[in-house]
C-alpha cells in the first residue's frame, strides 16, 4: 500500500504491518502520524526497522499518539522514568512478558498501547507473537458471542506484580514496586474498538482473573476456552526483532507473548505505554 508519506505494508500474518520510508528520529508532519494511527487501527500492530532513535526522540515519538502512563513495576531507563527496561542478562532463566497477556488492562483506564524499542538483541531467538483479538472475536459462534456482550471481568494486577506474586519473586530485581499491586479493574468482555469501530475479544490470561457475579472456579472453564481459542495460530504473527526495530501494538486488540529461547544471550528493550481512554 502506498502512501504520499509512508509505505504500510500489511504482514502474511493475522495482524500487523510493516512501515518503511520514514526515520522517526525526526520530526514528524500530522499527515504522517494520521497514516500510522490508521494503521495501527486497521492492522493491530506496526513494525519499523533499523531506527535510530535517543531516549528523547523515542519519547517524542510516543507523545505524538497521546501522553504516556508511567509503567509502576517495572525498572526505569537511567533518567528516564517514562521508558520501561525488558531485560533478560545472560544469567537470567525468566523473561519479562513470556506469557500471553495485555499489558495494563489492570488499569480502570487501560493503555492504547506501548511502543517497545529493540537495543540489544540476541544472535537467534527473542521473538514476539501478536495475537489479533478481533479475529478471535470473529470466529466466535453467534450464541457464544450473544453470551459473552452480557459479560464483565475483573482484571488485576496482584497476582503478577504483588510481593506474593512468584512471577514478580523470580524477576532476579528487574521487577518492583509491589506494594503498588493493588489494582483491580472490571471492563466489558467484548467492546468496541474507540476508533476503528471493531469488536475485541477483551480478556488475557495475564491479568483477567473471573467474570463478574461468577466465582473465580465458575469462570475458569470459560475463560480457559477463550484463552485457548484466542491463542490459535490462524489469528497469529511472529516478529523478528533486530537492533533498532520497533513495535507499536494497540493494547485494546491484541495480545502478545515475549518467547524466551534465547538462554545465555542478553535482550535489552526499551518501552513507552500510552495512556488511553474509557472502554465502552
Amino acid at each position: 500500500m502506498r502512501n504520499h508519506h509512508i509505505d504500510i505494508n500489511p504482514t502474511s500474518g493475522a495482524l500487523g504491518a510493516v512501515i518503511e520510508g520514514i526515520d522517526l528520529s525526526q520530526p514528524l508532519e500530522d499527515a504522517a502520524v494520521a497514516e500510522m494511527r490508521n494503521a495501527l487501527n486497521e492492522h493491530g500492530v506496526i513494525f519499523f526497522r533499523n531506527q535510530k532513535l535517543t531516549p528523547e526522540q523515542h519519547i517524542a515519538f510516543a507523545e505524538r499518539f497521546g501522553d504516556i502512563d508511567i509503567n509502576r513495576f517495572f525498572q526505569a531507563t537511567s533518567g528516564y522514568p517514562q521508558i520501561a527496561e525488558v531485560r533478560k542478562e545472560p544469567g537470567q532463566k525468566t523473561n519479562i512478558g513470556g506469557d500471553w497477556h495485555t499489558d495494563h488492562s489492570y488499569d480502570q483506564i487501560p493503555a492504547l498501547g506501548s511502543i517497545l524499542l529493540a537495543r540489544d538483541t540476541p544472535t537467534r531467538g527473542g521473538d514476539t507473537v501478536f495475537a489479533c483479538m478481533n479475529r478471535a472475536y470473529e470466529a466466535l459462534s453467534d450464541g457464544l458471542k450473544s453470551v459473552l456482550e452480557g459479560l464483565q471481568a475483573v482484571h488485576s494486577s496482584r497476582h503478577v506484580f504483588g510481593d506474593k506474586s512468584a512471577y514478580a519473586k523470580g524477576s532476579d530485581g528487574r521487577l518492583g514496586n509491589a506494594e503498588a499491586a493493588t489494582q483491580d479493574a472490571v471492563h466489558p468482555v467484548v467492546l468496541r474498538h474507540p476508533e476503528s469501530g471493531k469488536k475485541i475479544l477483551f480478556v488475557n490470561p495475564g491479568f483477567t482473573t473471573q467474570f463478574v457475579g461468577w466465582t473465580p472456579r465458575e469462570s475458569a472453564p470459560l475463560l480457559n476456552y477463550l484463552y485457548a481459542h484466542a491463542s490459535r495460530p490462524e489469528f497469529q504473527y511472529r516478529f523478528q526483532w533486530g537492533e533498532g526495530s520497533i513495535a507499536f501494538w494497540d493494547n485494546r486488540s491484541t495480545w502478545h507473548y515475549a518467547v524466551n529461547d534465547y538462554d545465555g544471550e542478553r535482550r535489552l528493550m526499551h518501552r513507552i505505554t500510552i495512556g488511553g481512554s474509557p472502554l465502552v
